[in-house]
């Protein structure tokens, strides 16, 4: 796998994993029983932690992206080993 590609592919993982954890620990003003200020949206974090939540989806996404190079570089898995798939041949 090329360089530039492991970029790409890091990143795009990388923002999957963002949007899977953002909701992790989200509480809102009502389920934290704190009052609403006028003005504010009803449905907002409290306390959104974005640090602790990057730091969880680089850990995250580190792990993926070594699956997927495992699997690009090692071809672990192939097409033959999927039970019911047959693999495309060019004769």
């Amino acid at each position: 796998m090329k360089l530039g590609s492991a970029i790409a592919i890091y990143f795009i993982t990388w923002w999957v994993c963002l949007f899977m954890v953002l909701p992790w620990g989200v509480r809102n003003a009502h389920e934290a029983g704190e009052a609403v200020e006028q003005g504010n949206e009803h449905g907002a974090p409290v306390n959104p932690m974005l640090w602790r939540k990057v730091l969880a989806t680089t850990i995250l996404s580190a792990i993926l992206f070594a699956v997927i190079y495992g699997q690009v570089t090692y071809s672990w898995v192939g097409f033959d080993d999927i039970p019911g798939v047959k693999a495309i041949t060019t004769d």
